[in-house]
Parts: structure tokens; sequence; C-alpha cells
């Protein structure tokens, strides 16, 4: 049972929600592009990992949404040396930044006390991972014994299955990926000392990370905030009253909504960058918000049987003027981006989808586009000319 919220203390047009949101993602505003990808991480707080990759991975596709055409191997290295960032469960598989691992205790102690984990594990196999590591440095799964048993994906090996307990327990860590393969360590050696401790009690840990939502969103709903990383509404309704958020009343939004006071103190201001969101970018992983916001449905089809999909395999949305336009479903054939499916809201669009694809074949090193299908063909020709 949710409790009942305090009375809001602002009113939101829907357009102030919707350019508070981009600018707590990123999109308003020129970016601190000497901050970087670590500046981008340590902004949003988590970016989502997926193992498909179309352009480029979704981990990869966030950064170059806000920065531009930053180097493919800049985001790993970015990400993953100098012990600025680890792995583990936040809104799915997600990058965060290693200064949050002490507010993550309450998710490694939730795990320890569920020990099964859908898989039964041999006697000694745990702590003979641990030991495997603590001698020979960090290891995939495959060098530390094989990550399959030979059966189906989800039919792990011991070791497997020893190594990502250890993860979840915090025991382990995954300190890069290669080849995206997780390569696991021990926390002790890749976690800074300062941070390597679980003192802090779950209400804290919640508190910080309600707060944390709330500042990456900008605003948002019980929903929108809980969901960021994955708590549950009534951890939310424990906190929220000492996160810091406000509660504000946005227009046309039935559910009652929290902001970042930062967001409030001044109004968005700034330029809107044109280009192609990954299906996983925060701005748009909720499906509810993005309607909300945007007035844009969009739902990841990846998943979806071929024929039964209406936008493609990997439909990436297109954020142009603070707006979403369309959407494209991309490949790639050796030097030429191939837009298979693409959808444009009206004429207004045709510019921005020229741009933004021209900007992504580039930064992919492709130096052609062609269009395959579009749901206008009385613009095709004008999208053709545009990207000419």
């Amino acid at each position: 049972m949710t409790t009942t919220p305090p009375r809001p203390t602002t009113d939101l047009s829907a357009d102030d929600a919707r350019r508070i949101a981009l600018r707590a993602q990123g999109f308003l505003g020129a970016p601190d592009r000497r901050a970087g990808v670590r500046g981008v991480l340590r902004h949003l707080g988590a970016v989502q990992l997926d193992t498909i990759s179309v352009l480029a991975r979704s981990h990869e596709l966030v950064p170059y949404a806000r920065l531009g055409a930053v180097g493919r191997q800049a985001v790993d290295t970015a990400y993953w040396t100098g012990r600025h960032a680890f792995e583990y469960w936040s809104h799915a598989a997600c990058v965060l930044p290693i200064e949050e691992w002490p507010h993550f205790a309450f998710r490694r102690r939730a795990y320890r006390r569920s020990p099964q984990w859908h898989h039964d594990l041999p006697d000694g196999a745990y702590n003979a991972v641990i030991g495997q590591l603590r001698a020979e440095g960090p290891l995939t799964a495959t060098e530390l014994g094989g990550a399959k048993n030979g059966g189906e994906w989800w039919d792990w090996s011991a070791s497997k299955v020893a190594v990502e307990r250890a993860l979840m327990y915090g025991e382990v860590v995954c300190v890069e990926r290669r080849g995206w393969k997780r390569v696991y360590d021990l926390a002790e050696r890749a976690v800074p000392a300062d941070l390597l401790h679980d003192e802090l009690d779950d209400t804290e840990c919640l508190r910080r990370l309600v707060r944390l939502a709330g500042q990456a969103l900008g605003v948002g709903t019980r929903a929108d905030i809980a969901d960021y990383h994955r708590i549950k509404g009534e951890q939310f309704d424990a906190v929220v009253a000492d996160s810091g958020l406000l509660p504000v009343r946005v227009e046309g939004w039935d559910k009652p909504a929290w902001a970042d006071p930062a967001a409030l103190a001044s109004e968005p201001r700034g330029r809107h960058r044109t280009t192609l969101l990954s299906p996983f970018d925060s701005l748009i992983w909720e499906r509810a918000r993005t309607e909300r916001i945007f007035g844009f449905t969009h739902r990841l089809e990846a998943y979806v049987p071929k024929q039964k999909r209406v936008h493609g395999y990997f439909a990436m949305p297109l954020l142009a003027g603070g707006r979403l336009l369309g959407r494209v479903d991309p490949a790639r054939e050796g030097g030429t981006l191939v837009a298979r499916q693409l959808s444009l809201t009206g004429p207004k669009a045709i510019a921005p989808m020229a741009q933004a694809l021209r900007e992504a074949a580039e930064w992919v090193g492709c130096d052609a586009v062609r269009i395959e299908r579009t749901d206008r063909p009385d613009l095709t020709p004008a999208l053709t000319a545009a990207l000419a």
C-alpha cells in the first residue's frame, strides 16, 4: 500500500517536465566534454548493458547520443580503466560509477539471503573460484573452467554459477568486458579500499538511490524513480520524504510526482541534441514514462517474433528539437548503413533524420546510407535528397 504523498510544492507544465527531463539526462545544454564518458556515467548514475549490437552496443550508444562521435574504444577504456566503474544489477545489468559501490550494499545483502539463486552449487566450487582468482588475477568464466556444461544457454558450469554468485554477493567484481565476456576479479583488488564496505544500512542505501534517480530523471512519478535502479515501490515510499526530492504536480500526469530541487531552481535552456537513441537509453527505457513525456509509444521488438514486429528488430528513436520525431531500424552492410525500416512523424522530421543517419554512419565507419522501407513513401524522395 502506498502512502499519501505530501502536497505538491510546485506546478509544472507538461513542457516544463519534458525540458527538465531532457536536461537531467544530458540532452539540453552543452555537454561537459572535458568529463567525457565518465562524466556521462556519473551524471546518469547507470548505463545499461545489453548483448545486442547493431550500430554499436547500447553502452556505447548512450555516451554517443550525448557527446557525439566519441571513439568506441575510448568508451570502454573510460568505463573499465582506473577503477572508475563496476558492473552490477541496477535497472538491469548496468555500468555504475565506482563511488556508488557502498549504496548497493542493500542488494548484495538481499542476494546473500537467497543463497541458492536458481542454481545448485557443488561443495567447494565457490571457494575454488575465489582461490583461483586470488592466485591468478582477473579471469573470464572460460578461464575459470568453462562457462557451460554443454547444454542450453542456462546450463552453466559449476565455476560459472560460483563466480556469478560471488558477483552478486559482492566478493567478486566484473572489471571489464572482453569480447563481451565478463572479466572477474576480487572486489578487494578492484574496489578502492575506502569504498569497499557494506556499512550503510538499507534505509541509507535506498535514500541515496532514490535521490540519485530523481536527479537523473529531473522529475518523475513513484514508478519512474523506483524503476531507475529497480527498487520496490514500498522501498521508495519508506525513504522519499527524506531523500531531498520535492513533491510536484505535472500537467497531464495522473500520478503524484517528485522533482530534483536543482532541476526546479533554473529554467532548462540550451541546445537540443539531434541523435538516434538506443532503446536501452535511460531517457526512454521505461515505456510508460516515454509515452507520458513525449507522447511517443516505443517498444523494443528484438524479442518479438519477426512477423509481429511493427518498427523492426532494434528500432532507434530519433531525438530532435527536444522531441521524438521518428525511428529507424538500422543495420550495416559493408560500408553502408541500411535503414531497414524507417518512420517519420512528418515533413519536419526529414532533415533531422538525415542528419542523425549521416552522423551515425560516419561514427561506425560507413560512407553511405541506404533506405529500404519507410512508413511515409511520400516523404522518401525528400529524405533521399537530404541524405545525398
